[in-house]
């Protein structure tokens, strides 16, 4: 009687395991960002190619600046030039 009540004690002591709910993941798509093609830097004019951005004063040609609100800014090397603008002056 004593095996019984031992293996009775051994079956209350355990908890009760419940199942995990399993939430839905949600997936997040990202915006595909769209390149630049390189007539966006070119603007053709009575036959001449006009360059509408500069070019980096360290990298030298073909590394164009990016046009930002007060300044240029090469992202190859990082040089900032900052635009002139007249209420400095």
């Amino acid at each position: 009687m004593a095996e019984k009540e031992t293996k009775e004690i051994e079956e209350a002591e355990e908890p009760e395991v419940k199942p995990e709910k399993k939430t839905k993941e949600k997936k997040i798509e990202k915006a595909k960002k769209k390149r630049k093609g390189v007539f966006s830097y070119y603007k053709i004019g009575e036959g001449k190619l006009e360059r509408l951005l500069p070019f980096c004063e360290r990298c030298g040609s073909g590394y164009f600046m990016a046009d930002h609100d007060d300044r240029y800014t090469c992202g190859h090397c990082g040089f900032t030039r900052y635009k002139h603008s007249e209420e400095s002056k």
